[in-house]
């Protein structure tokens, strides 16, 4: 995404931000994801070429948006003067470009990782997963997702 992007118009489709309504720090992007199916289905319906680094880069730059303005503004009303981003997210040449921004421009200290290190969690969690099968800790194929648990809680 991140190098498609580099190639596209972030302003040529102006998909929705990632808003929840009453809830300023929270995020939800399937309004976001409907309006990219949207788009591409009806580029597709109609014979449009659909141009796929202006695709991305639009798609990324609402996504980017809707980050940046949240993460500043709970800085602002919780009165932090340091942010960090991390994770895969973090890897994102945009978004640290325009974290990096917002931050210099509110007097925030920006933190982020060496890209190197802005990996997704696959090997915490298989290292977890290890040593609970190591303390004998197994699970049956009827196991189910719990987005929200966390580590040590069954």
């Amino acid at each position: 995404m991140d190098k498609a992007a580099r190639e596209g118009n972030p302003h040529r489709i102006e998909f929705p931000r990632g808003k929840v309504e009453g809830a300023p720090f929270d995020f939800s992007f399937s309004g976001l994801k409907s309006a990219v199916l949207n788009y591409i289905n009806h580029g597709k319906m109609t014979g449009q070429e659909i141009c796929v680094p202006d695709l991305a880069a639009s798609f990324q730059n609402s996504v980017v948006e809707s980050l940046v303005s949240r993460a500043i503004l709970a800085c602002e009303e919780y009165g932090y003067k340091k942010l960090a981003i991390a994770g895969g997210v973090a890897s994102n040449t945009a978004l640290r470009a325009a974290m990096k921004t917002a931050c210099g421009k509110k007097g925030i200290s920006f933190y982020y990782p060496s890209p190197v290190y802005c990996t997704d969690n696959a090997a915490m969690i298989g290292t977890a997963a290890y040593y609970e099968y190591l303390r004998g800790n197994v699970a049956g194929w009827d196991l189910n997702a719990v987005p929200n648990l966390k580590l040590g809680e069954r």
